[in-house]
C-alpha cells in the first residue's frame, strides 16, 4: 500500500482493505467437522499433557457479563480459574463476581480475592496453599555472625 493511500485509508477517505492479503484461503475450505470445541481467545488453557495429570489452571479476562460462560464452563470441568475483571466496568463486574459466587455454592468450590478485581476460583478437591513466609530462625543462612 503506498503512502497517500496509508494516510487515506488513516484518515477514513478509503477502506483499508490491508488485511485481507493475510487471509488464505486454503484455511477458509479447511476439513473442519464444525463439532470442534474452539477456545475464546480471552481463555488460556495449559497444555494436554497437563489435562491428563490434572494441572490446568484457566486465566479468563470478560469484557462484558456475557463471558460469564467460559468461567462457568472451566470451573464445572474441575479446572480452577482466574478471573480478571479489570477490563470490565463496575456493574458488570459485580454481576460476574456474584454469578461465580452462585457457581462455587452449587459445585461445593471456593473463592478467594487475589487483587482488586482479581479473583481465584477453585473446585471442592483443590487445596490453597498459603504463601506466607515462613518464621525467620537466629541459625539460619543469612545469620552471618
Amino acid at each position: 500500500m503506498g503512502s497517500v493511500r496509508k494516510a487515506s485509508a488513516w484518515l477514513g477517505l478509503v477502506d483499508d482493505n490491508d488485511d485481507e492479503r493475510y487471509y488464505d484461503d486454503d484455511y477458509s475450505e479447511g476439513t473442519d467437522s464444525g463439532d470442534a470445541w474452539v477456545t475464546d481467545p480471552r481463555v488460556k488453557v495449559a497444555t494436554d499433557t497437563a489435562e491428563e495429570k490434572g494441572r490446568r489452571i484457566g486465566t479468563v479476562t470478560p469484557d462484558s457479563f456475557r463471558d460469564a460462560r467460559a468461567i462457568g464452563e472451566l470451573f464445572r470441568e474441575g479446572v480452577p480459574v482466574i478471573m480478571n475483571l479489570t477490563a470490565m466496568e463496575a456493574a458488570d463486574a459485580k454481576r460476574v463476581v456474584d454469578f461465580a459466587a452462585g457457581l462455587i455454592f452449587g459445585l461445593r468450590g471456593s473463592i478467594e480475592r487475589v487483587s482488586t478485581r482479581v479473583f481465584l476460583l477453585t473446585p471442592s478437591n483443590t487445596e490453597i496453599v498459603n504463601g506466607d513466609p515462613a518464621p525467620h530462625r537466629g541459625d539460619g543462612f543469612f545469620n552471618q555472625s
